[in-house]
């Protein structure tokens, strides 16, 4: 339906009548009215019916979005499951699943298996499903609107919560992507015995040629990522397949529940480590590239239907390459002593490797470490920074450069993925219209400069290296939540999803795993700065000022969720003056 237009009317109060009603406007929050003015765009009320001089205001507000490139075949209704059409969505879950497999969790894969051997696979596999979820009600959540969720983000959220979201997700995204440069640099210097600075540059100039897959269509660019994965897949297992496998260790590892004292914080910090804040994100904006009627609730069913079943595939290869890692791992370097008899971790490895972190005497070292490697076995911390030559004493010469090769594909193809990711938050939360190579340059600088300063740091010092990757690991289970609560919250609602709102079990869910994620952050924070051996200082300063940060932080976790819930409330506010508005500008 449509507005329509009555003849003006002579009114000595309309002056201030319409003073009044930009007052009311000028009280609420802008998104609100965004939003709005995108709703009576639908109601087909033209631009200047609401003072826009003919051109609506929605498309005055609009930014570019992943363009609509792929076609979805035509199926019969009665299909339960067409391949062809399955053929058509495939590509958006496999470049999402490339932050389950980035060179931060596969850091978090080799010190599993090192230190707690087979017996918190549970813990991977659940982590595994539990960011399936997130990721589908994140597919979900564009696929229904046409829009990614940091523009909900910006349109839904007050602005000062918007902003402060932006920041901790592009936060996320440096730390994610200082993981990732200097993983990639670790693999230059396995392969090529190249300098962690010069990989570090190469990683962050290659970016821009990869990125070029995207002008030649987002199919070329899914399949280039796909074979990324493949190349993963194909080194990680031979290395599995030479270092052999515990069958029934292993099914009980990922079926049984269990966890002596020794590994709950790796438990913990795997859990971290797996789901990336902005990779919920990505994936959201990602869908975005199939062409769908969103006319048509049936077709948009067929898209969630797809895009879940995508996504859950993705997902079950990203679960076995980084179960290959943490096999491969347990079974050259588990030592139960090592583990558990001293404050920290750690695994038994070869004393003759390049291992230059945190080792135990040798004096102290247990028989059944020392007895492994021909007598050489010495209790060592291990991270990617010893990883290849830790291999390399296990299975050989071949080994290490098969792991290099790995990581090399892991570091570029989720290098690549950061860099979208960090295009499309920019663009959505602050709605910036530029060139996506101008977007690309920013969003790669600004990672860029700390990955340098990072391998700068720890050339030589690979257990510098390790540490920081665990602080990066900890940061990222941090900003988890400013990912989670947005998505749970945007997709609970019914404003915003319409028929396809979540069910009451996928909410109750969902609210389950951001308390355990929030219970997760201040088990890894109070165990990581209260630990002895830990590199912060361990003054009563510092403990009271993290305490400080930590009410903080959940003071704002709360704010966030009261901001989504009443932000229903405030856009009704919204219309009421937008309408007001638009009733007095018409008389």
């Amino acid at each position: 339906s449509t507005w329509t237009h009555k003849e003006p009317t002579r009114n000595p109060c309309m002056a201030d009548s319409k003073r009044r009603a930009s007052e009311d406007i000028n009280m609420q929050s802008t998104p609100f009215l965004e939003d709005e003015a995108k709703d009576l765009e639908h109601l087909d009320i033209k631009g200047d019916e609401i003072g826009n001089k003919g051109v609506s205001l929605g498309a005055a507000l609009a930014h570019d979005k992943m363009d609509e490139e792929v076609d979805i075949p035509e199926d019969s209704e009665d299909s339960c499951l067409s391949f062809r059409t399955l053929w058509a969505f495939t590509g958006p879950g496999w470049l999402m699943s490339m932050a389950y497999l980035d060179p931060g969790n596969l850091e978090a894969d080799l010190q599993q298996g090192a230190y707690c051997g087979y017996q918190i696979l549970w813990v991977l596999l659940w982590s595994t499903v539990i960011g399936w979820m997130l990721q589908v009600m994140a597919a979900t959540l564009g696929v229904v609107t046409g829009e990614d969720l940091a523009t909900h983000c910006r349109n839904h959220f007050s602005r000062w919560v918007s902003i402060i979201l932006w920041i901790m997700t592009e936060l996320a995204i440096i730390g994610s992507d200082i993981q990732e440069v200097v993983g990639s640099a670790i693999a230059f210097k396995l392969l090529f015995g190249l300098p962690l600075w010069a990989g570090t540059l190469i990683t962050g100039l290659d970016t821009f040629t990869f990125l070029g897959f995207h002008y030649f269509g987002i199919r070329k660019l899914e399949a280039f990522f796909c074979t990324l994965i493949f190349i993963m897949c194909v080194c990680f297992f031979i290395n599995w397949g030479i270092a052999g496998m515990n069958g029934a260790e292993f099914a009980f590892g990922v079926v049984v529940p269990t966890i002596e004292d020794y590994a709950v914080l790796q438990a913990v910090a795997t859990l971290g480590a797996v789901i990336m804040p902005h990779n919920i994100y990505l994936h959201s904006a990602l869908v975005l590239s199939r062409k769908i009627n969103r006319e048509d609730q049936s077709k948009v069913r067929e898209a969630i239907k797809y895009n879940a079943i995508e996504s859950a595939i993705a997902l079950v290869v990203s679960f076995l390459i980084n179960a290959a890692i943490v096999v491969t791992f347990a079974r050259g370097f588990f030592n139960k002593e090592c583990s558990s008899q001293f404050d920290d971790n750690y695994a038994c490895v070869d004393s003759r490797s390049d291992i230059s972190g945190n080792t135990i005497d040798a004096g102290k070292t247990p028989g059944s470490c020392v007895s492994r490697f021909d007598g050489h076995g010495i209790c060592a911390q291990i991270g990617m920074g010893s990883a290849g030559a830790a291999l390399e004493k296990f299975l050989g010469n071949a080994a290490k450069y098969i792991w290099g090769l790995g990581l090399l594909a892991s570091g570029q193809a989720s290098t690549m993925t950061g860099t979208y990711a960090g295009q499309f938050v920019m663009q959505g939360f602050l709605n910036i219209q530029v060139p996506a190579w101008i977007r690309t340059f920013i969003t790669r600088s600004v990672a860029l400069g700390p990955a340098i300063l990072v391998a700068l740091a720890t050339s030589g010092n690979p257990g510098l290296a390790d540490q920081i990757g665990e602080w990066l690991n900890i940061l990222q289970s941090v900003q988890l939540p400013f990912a989670l609560l947005p998505v749970l919250l945007l997709t609970n609602s019914s404003t915003v999803m319409g028929a396809f709102v979540n069910k009451k079990y996928v909410k109750a869910i969902g609210w389950f795993s951001a308390v355990l994620v929030f219970g997760v952050n201040v088990y890894l924070v109070i165990s990581f700065c209260w630990g002895s051996g830990n590199p912060v200082p361990q003054t009563t300063w510092f403990k009271a000022m993290v305490i400080v940060l930590l009410v903080f932080y959940f003071l704002f976790i709360a704010f966030v969720i009261y901001d989504g819930m009443t932000a229903k409330n405030r856009k009704a506010s919204a219309t009421h003056a937008l309408r007001a508005f638009s009733a007095v500008n018409d008389q």
